[in-house]
Parts: structure tokens; sequence; C-alpha cells
């Protein structure tokens, strides 16, 4: 495996199809990628766990685990946050979201143009490196690690979802401004915008975590603006979903 300093950037594909995985692989390496490669889902969550990479190229349909349960365990049990994006030969808006859901970043239906594929996996990169100075974000008393994924409030350890913990990273990044409904869901979901009641549904479940336990609420609607997370001296608006 190159070192960093060796290459653009250092990818694990998980991939199955060996046609595809060999193509991948060999037009990365051209580009100055360093790439590991593993065929199933078991033999990749082990590389993914044990290695430090830029991005972890997914493939959804994998032996022994699939895709979507090497990216929950990813987030969940190891706690990693390296970028995720994942490819699969399913295109509706449904699969897109589940897939998203379990804490993938970005998504590309098979097939797939390899330049569009490279693309991808450098603005996975940029944006990912973009957000490495701000590893620690406080909010109140409120802190989220943003390197190992912890999240506490006056020192009790709370857990949210992947998309709980994309949700509110964004909001804490952007305290105290307000952030529009648009502006969040186009980071979480890009192009495969949810349903008008996922986002809701999420907020609700961000709060009964960060805001029910606690005396001070944090998280605050602004009607007909958006959501923000602050410390307010004054009582806020009423919450709302």
């Amino acid at each position: 495996m190159k070192s960093r300093e060796e290459s653009a950037g250092l990818i694990l594909l998980i991939e199955d199809n060996r046609n595809i995985s060999e193509m991948v692989g060999e037009y990365l390496e051209r580009k100055g990628f360093g790439v590991d490669y593993a065929s199933d889902g078991a033999d990749g969550l082990r590389l993914a766990v044990e290695n430090s990479y830029d991005v972890v190229v997914l493939d959804l349909m994998l032996p022994r685990i699939d895709g979507l349960e090497v990216c929950r365990r990813l987030r969940q049990e190891a706690k990693k946050s390296t970028p995720v994006l994942m490819l699969t030969a399913r295109d509706s808006l449904d699969d897109k979201v589940r897939g998203l859901e379990a804490g993938g970043d970005d998504y590309l239906v098979k097939p797939f143009a390899i330049q569009e594929l490279e693309a991808r996996v450098r603005a996975l990169i940029r944006r990912d490196r973009r957000q490495v100075s701000a590893e620690v974000l406080k909010v109140g008393d409120l802190v989220l690690d943003t390197a190992t994924l912890r999240l506490t409030r006056a020192g009790r350890d709370l857990q949210l979802s992947p998309i709980g913990l994309k949700l509110l990273t964004i909001l804490m990044r952007e305290s105290p401004r307000v952030v529009s409904r648009r502006d969040i869901e186009r980071e979480i979901w890009g192009d495969a915008l949810p349903d008008s009641d996922t986002l809701r549904s999420h907020l609700y479940n961000l709060r009964k975590v960060i805001d029910k336990p606690f005396e001070r609420q944090l998280l605050h609607t602004i009607h007909s603006a958006g959501y923000r997370l602050a410390e307010l001296e004054t009582e806020p608006a009423q919450r709302v979903g």
C-alpha cells in the first residue's frame, strides 16, 4: 500500500466483479492513486477498519457481507468516518436513500464512466480534507469529535445514526447560523432527495438524543427559514419537527 506522500490518495476498492475491479484499479493507479482491493464484504470491512483510507469505493452486491451492512458496521461499530462511494446497479430513489442512510457519502450507478468515478473520488477527498481542521465541534456543552465520531453532552456519551451524525455535523459547523431545509437535504442526500417527511423524522430523532434528556434546548426550528443549533438567551420558538 502506497503512503499518502506517494499517491493522490489511498483508495480501498471492494468489488466482487473481477473485470470491474481490474479496470477501476488500473485506471486509478495510472492517475496516481494507491489502491487496495477486496473481493467480498468481510475482507473489505476488515481492511477498512485496520487501515486508513481516503475513500472506500464499495459495491453493494457482495458475497459474505453486503455493501450496506459493511457501511453500517464501518460507521456504527468501527466508528470510521472514511468517505464511502457506493457502486450499484440499482438506480431507484429508495435504493439511493437506503445507501446514504447506511452511512454512504456518494452514490454511482452501474454502468458508469470511469472518469466520473475519478471525479467523485477526488471530490470526496477534497471535502474530507477540508473538514479535518474542525475535528472537534462544540455548541454549548454538546461536543462532537469528527475524527472518532464520539458525541457527548454534559459529559454523557450519546449515540446517533449515520444520517443523524451528518445532520448534526452540518448544524454544528454552521452554528449559530440558520441552515435551510433545502441546504441540509442537498448536503446529506445530494440529488437523491427523500420524501418531505424524511428530514423531519431525522430532526425529531436528533432532538430526542441531544435535547430531550437535558434542561436547555440547543436545536431550534426557525419558522419558514430552517434550523439552528445554538444556545439562546431567551426561550426559543415552539419545538416543531
